[in-house]
Order: C-alpha cells, then sequence, then structure tokens
C-alpha cells in the first residue's frame, strides 16, 4: 500500500545529510522533510519542502524529540554519530517515530573504539595488534619499555574522524596524546595503541535491520588535505565510488564475511536486547599476509561516511522511505537493492586554512554555485554554507561538495574538477584537492 503524506527528519547537517535528503525527496511516501540541524543549501537538492532547525544541535534530544512529535515526524534518520551516542534512537522511539540509526548500546562500535575491536578479536576478524591505556603513566612505563617504534595512536572516543594519528617516536606519541586530551577531551577515556599495516584504505557500508543485512557499496575516502595524501588528516576530502582495490571477488567475499561476523558478535554479545538496525561503515585495508591479499579492519562507524554518502546514496536503486520501513519492521531479507552501475566522485571544497584556524573565511561570498551546475552529470551537495538573498557566504571548514557521475571514475573525475573550477570563495579562500580518485585513474589508465 503506497504511504503518502509522511515528514522524514534527518539528523545531521553536513553534506552525508544532504545526500540522504536528495535520496528521501525522490519517494513518492514522502511529502515534506525536516533537517536538524540542516544546512541552507539542503533544499537545493530536494524534490520536496524541507525545514531545518540550524539553532537546534544533533545532540539535543530534548528538543529533537519534540520537534519531531511536534511535525507529525514519520521516520527519522540519524546520521550524526554523537546523535547515536547520545542514544537519540532511543529516545525517538519512545515517541512512536520510526528510527533508522542504532541505540546508544548498538553504535557502541563507534562511540567506543576498545569495544569495535573486543567485537573483532572475539569475532575472530583480522585486525591490527593493538593495546589499550587509559593511565598517563602507564603509558610513559610502556614508551620506555619499548622504545621509538612507529605507532598509530587513537582516541577510543568520538573526535570528529580526527582521532587517529601516525606516530614515529615515544616524544611524538605523548605530544598527540595531549593534543587529543585537549582538543577533545570526551574522547580520551581510554587511548589505543596500534600497530602500522601497510596496505591500502577503502570503506564499506551495509545496512541490518537487527536480523540479517544488505551491503551497499564501497569507496575510498581521501583524509589528508593535500594532493598525493600529505598535510594533516581531515574530516575527508573527497571519494569516488567503486574503488578497483576491492573488485576481487575473493575480497568481496572477505567484506562481506567480516559485516556477517560482527553482526552476530553483536547479537551475541547484546543476547538480542540492543538490535542493530540502520547502517554500518566498515573502515578496512587490503593488505598482504603471507602472499596473499586480505581485507583487515580498521575501524567500524556506526552510520553514514562522509564524503562517502555522497557517491554512494545517489546511486541506490532504491525506494528511501521504503528501506527505513523494512529496516524498522525487520523485512530486509524481503528487499532487492541494486546499484545504478555509474561511476561517482565527490570533492570537497574547503575554506583555506582547515583542518586549522580557517576563521578569517567566515562570511566569505562563495561564487561560482549557478555555473558549476550546468556541468553534465554534477550534483552539489552543501554542508557549511550560509543562503542570504540568493547569496552564498562561508560558514564553516568543509564548505560542500561537487559530485561527479560517469561511466567510469576518469569521466566522473573529469565532470567534478570542470564544475569545481568555477567555483570560487571570495579572497582566493577555497581550497581543495586536485587528485580525488587518483589511484583508480591510474589503474584504469596503466592497466597491468
Amino acid at each position: 500500500m503506497k504511504e503518502r503524506g509522511a515528514t522524514v527528519a534527518i539528523i545531521g547537517s553536513g553534506g552525508a545529510e544532504a545526500a540522504l535528503v536528495h535520496k528521501y525527496s525522490q519517494s513518492p511516501h514522502v511529502d515534506r522533510l525536516i533537517v536538524i540541524p540542516g544546512n541552507d543549501m539542503m533544499r537545493e537538492v530536494s524534490l520536496k519542502p524541507v525545514e531545518t532547525f540550524q539553532t537546534v544541535k544533533a545532540t539535543d534530544v530534548g528538543r529533537i524529540s519534540r520537534i519531531c512529535h511536534d511535525e507529525g515526524v514519520r521516520i527519522a534518520d540519524i546520521r550524526q554519530e554523537r546523535a547515536v551516542e547520545a542514544d537519540m534512537a532511543q529516545i525517538l522511539s519512545e515517541f512512536d517515530i520510526t528510527v533508522i540509526g542504532p541505540t546508544r548500546r548498538a553504535g557502541i562500535l563507534e562511540w567506543d573504539k576498545t569495544y569495535g575491536r573486543a567485537i573483532a578479536t572475539l569475532a575472530d576478524i583480522p585486525q591490527p595488534n593493538y593495546e589499550v591505556f587509559n593511565d598517563i603513566n602507564y603509558i610513559k612505563e610502556v614508551l620506555l619499555r619499548d622504545g621509538d617504534r612507529v605507532r598509530f595512536v587513537k582516541a577510543a572516543g568520538l573526535a570528529d574522524g580526527k582521532g587517529a594519528m601516525r606516530t614515529a617516536s615515544n616524544e611524538e606519541v605523548l605530544r598527540v596524546i595531549e593534543k587529543l586530551k585537549r582538543e577533545y577531551p570526551d574522547a580520551t577515556f581510554a587511548f589505543l595503541f596500534e600497530e602500522e599495516v601497510i596496505g591500502e584504505e577503502f570503506s564499506a557500508f551495509a545496512v541490518s535491520d537487527g536480523k540479517s543485512f544488505i551491503r551497499l557499496g564501497e569507496a575510498q575516502d581521501n583524509k589528508r588535505e593535500y594532493d598525493g595524501d600529505l598535510g594533516e588528516n581531515t574530516g575527508g576530502m573527497g571519494a569516488n565510488n567503486r574503488p578497483i582495490v576491492v573488485a576481487e571477488t575473493e575480497l568481496q567475499e572477505g567484506i562481506e564475511t567480516i559485516f556477517q561476523k560482527t553482526f552476530d558478535m553483536q547479537r551475541k554479545m547484546k543476547q538480542g536486547k540492543h538490535p542493530y538496525r540502520g547502517v554500518l561503515f566498515l573502515g578496512g585495508m587490503v593488505t598482504e599476509r603471507a602472499g596473499e591479499k586480505e581485507i583487515v579492519l580498521v575501524e567500524y562507524n556506526a552510520r553514514w561516511g562522509d564524503p562517502e554518502a555522497q557517491v554512494i546514496v545517489p546511486g541506490l536503486k532504491v525506494d528511501f522511505f521504503e528501506l527505513g520501513m523494512a529496516i524498522a519492521e525487520g523485512r530486509l531479507r524481503n528487499l532487492k537493492i541494486e546499484n545504478d552501475g555509474k561511476a561517482r566522485v565527490a570533492v570537497a571544497g574547503v575554506s583555506k586554512g582547515y583542518p586549522r584556524d580557517y576563521s578569517q573565511v567566515k562570511g566569505k561570498e562563495i561564487r561560482g554555485f549557478t555555473d558549476a551546475k550546468k556541468v553534465d552529470g554534477v550534483t552539489i551537495y552543501g554542508a557549511a554554507v550560509k543562503v542570504e538573498e540568493g547569496k552564498y557566504f562561508a560558514n564553516g571548514g568543509r564548505l560542500f561538495y561537487v559530485v561527479g557521475e560517469g561511466e567510469d571514475v576518469i569521466q566522473a573525475r573529469q565532470r567534478a574538477y570542470e564544475a569545481m573550477e568555477r567555483i570560487s570563495v571570495e579572497g582566493n579562500n577555497l581550497h581543495y584537492r586536485t587528485d580525488i580518485g587518483w589511484r583508480d585513474v591510474e589503474r584504469m589508465r596503466n592497466p597491468e
């Protein structure tokens, strides 16, 4: 039966949420969308009316619950990881709202990385060797005992995608710990030291209804701020879908196995009391052990990735309202999700100075969106952009994403950059990488 007149709420404000707005608005069941907090450019990609609540934080469970109740929300899709940690799903469900996204207890895979590592250990999932610490004096003793070596230092909690850093000396480890404690105090209740694993990273996504799951696709993110993967870690400077590195059948089977083991162990650990309903993001790496390619788990995230969502969500051939209802009602096994087969490349346009100090860019005018949208096969998802009287102004770090689509990654990237070249920020304050998707472009141009 066709359900009409539904209001859908999306919790979050960035480019990934804009991609979800775009997708939900295509459903005949949906009449309007509300986004909390949302951003001004979401209306431009939606086929239905959109209302945003930009003064409300994504973690304000009380206010969001009241808004969703008062607005008659049918489905609430929780994209923002801090909203998962705040147990938004549990609270909203008590208002008889259908929720897409795990409860706090189910989503612990992301907001406590020590738990994620424990789950993977119990499930016999390949992952780096690691140690967990919560006492700085003990950390210093271990450093003195083991000496200088390459380690990845991770904050156990949420750190906006910037909580993992590679270190090469004990002195650097202590500097990183102090930096993380200063910038993300709530995330540093524990630290993980992990061995360096050499390989190529990717992101994989699946959706679960608590009983079964369906994989949604893979992407390859580019975290570093400059071309050639140089500079500091960011929240993500761009991505491409269908990464060739995981195209082999054996590697696809490896991804499937990790998802299966993870969901099985999650159900066992929670004894069925906190089913995982929503998107699970598996950060993985393709490495070689004993001459064989292998998938190694890097991390879990309890939601869509950003910018990965911008290159995967548009290609899913499924009504997102119907997908949400199938998740809530445990009917995923009856749903078929196909992909449109197109390649997509998303390039982030960021304020100059990001991810450090970009305060001087706030309020600068952004020009060229109208011309950029004229490029065939291009969609622009806004993030930190204010729209006032038809003009666009910078309002944060990652400002917007230009997504190009094509028959292959070369065509998709060419379209994305043709559009990006038409955009500028007043005072030459726009920065973007010019090599997003470079690995697959090189593979296509120089096949083995």
